[in-house]
């Protein structure tokens, strides 16, 4: 068994966790520190006989050095190939001899591993044993590495073929230049194919500490029980410092990359650093962009490029706020020999949200549907789980779920404008294009 990684992918995915915990009345977040320095924070809940846990550290691809791209995504898809002993085969049976699931989270910010159990106590015991051996004791076994490699190699190769793959990799790379959010996530192979088991092994020591640990616990256990079990989990992790942290993102040059591919659509993707998780002006951002092209069939974008001209059956704008500011992004589909009109369609309506701002009735309309959508997302402890994670690892205040509607409801048309003027130059863009040239 391999543990599964997820990336946080749009503005969207990331508030909308924060949509579902709001609703849910019953959420008190307690917090504390252990002495080893890993933040924590729990929620008790009795409804199921459940316990989630994830423990998450800043190991992202971010962290890569830069002659090893990849090293972090390799690092983390080992920890469960093989530890304290154990094969992948023992972790695995292990696992599900209990009914237990191991998972695993991996971004450009961030790496980790989350347990689902029961809570029962022979179950819920010997889940976290297992749990506690890949996260504490990954062997990092030799054959395994060097089969884990070929694969790694393989997809991201085979990821080549792919126009939208292409136009994302060289869209962050213009993006971001030198900053290691350039980085792809999945490395690069020749990077890949010259990493060793000591490159591993000291990547983990240094970035999987108990001092850059955030530990998400949430389920079917009192409050002394969750801090005897994240003192067990900090305790046996490795002990080191906290890491720097990254440097800031500057504004990208303007640029236009042509890519030759032959895909029978062009790709077209445009836009510049963003915003960070913690800036002042997420809320403005994240509402105006609903109106924008974040908000499907309702948005401008679908409305001015596909329903008015037929350039192309989708069209979206997004914000991905990172640890440091990540990227505005704009994108669409469309045939060759319209790419250059629809791009221009999309800089143009860009231009006049700056300029205008939403009306007063989208902006009605987008806080109704992001508001009222609260009540239909509050589905499973694992979402609450996540967002757990996300306030843990972005310092963001233990009230953000509480006042997270009064904020969406605060927005206003002028703070959309000022937002979107102090954050968004259409004529400073990075524009991308992958396809193959129009008859």
């Amino acid at each position: 068994m391999s543990i599964k990684s997820w990336t946080l992918r749009g503005f969207v995915a990331v508030a909308g966790l924060g949509i579902s915990l709001v609703a849910h009345a019953a959420l008190t977040i307690q917090h504390w520190q252990t002495p080893q320095g890993a933040r924590v924070l729990f929620v008790e809940s009795r409804a199921l006989p459940m316990l989630d846990i994830a423990v998450n550290f800043p190991a992202g691809s971010a962290r890569d050095p830069a002659a090893q791209p990849g090293l972090a995504q390799l690092t983390q898809g080992l920890l469960d190939q093989g530890a304290g002993g154990w094969s992948d085969t023992d972790i695995a049976h292990r696992l599900a001899d209990v009914g237990a699931q191991l998972a695993g989270s991996f971004d450009r910010d961030r790496a980790g591993v989350s347990l689902r159990t029961l809570s029962s106590a022979t179950e819920k015991n010997r889940a976290i044993e297992v749990f506690l051996r890949v996260l504490q004791r990954p062997d990092f076994p030799q054959a395994v590495i060097q089969r884990e490699k070929q694969r790694l190699i393989s997809g991201i190769r085979e990821a080549e073929a792919d126009p939208g793959t292409v136009a994302e990799k060289a869209f962050y790379r213009a993006l971001y230049g030198k900053h290691p959010y350039a980085h792809d996530t999945a490395g690069e192979p020749a990077a890949i194919a010259r990493l060793t088991r000591a490159d591993l092994q000291a990547f983990y020591r240094t970035h999987y500490s108990a001092a850059n640990a955030v530990i998400a616990l949430m389920g079917d256990i009192s409050r002394s029980e969750a801090e005897a079990l994240a003192a067990r989990i900090a305790s046996g992790l490795p002990t080191g410092k906290v890491l720097p942290a990254l440097p800031r993102a500057s504004p990208a040059p303007v640029s236009n990359a042509r890519i030759e591919h032959p895909a029978t659509q062009s790709h077209v993707l445009m836009g510049m650093v963003g915003m960070s998780r913690t800036d002042p002006d997420f809320f403005p951002l994240f509402v105006g962009n609903y109106v924008l092209g974040g908000g499907g069939f309702d948005s401008r974008l679908i409305r001015e490029i596909r329903d008015q001209r037929g350039y192309a059956y989708s069209a979206y704008s997004y914000f991905l706020p990172m640890q440091e500011a990540g990227p505005f992004q704009l994108g669409l589909q469309t045939r060759a020999d319209q790419a250059g009109d629809a791009l221009k369609v999309a800089v143009d309506t860009l231009r006049a949200f700056i300029t205008d701002g939403p009306t007063e009735a989208e902006l009605t309309q987008a806080k109704s549907n992001l508001t009222g959508g609260f009540p239909l997302r509050i589905d499973s402890n694992r979402k609450i789980l996540d967002y757990l994670s996300v306030i843990g690892f972005y310092r963001l205040p233990l009230d953000y779920l509480d006042t997270w509607i009064d904020r969406i409801n605060a927005v206003d048309v002028a703070t959309v404008k000022q937002a979107f003027a102090r954050r968004v130059d259409p004529d400073r863009l990075v524009t991308v294009v992958v396809g193959s040239r129009a008859p």
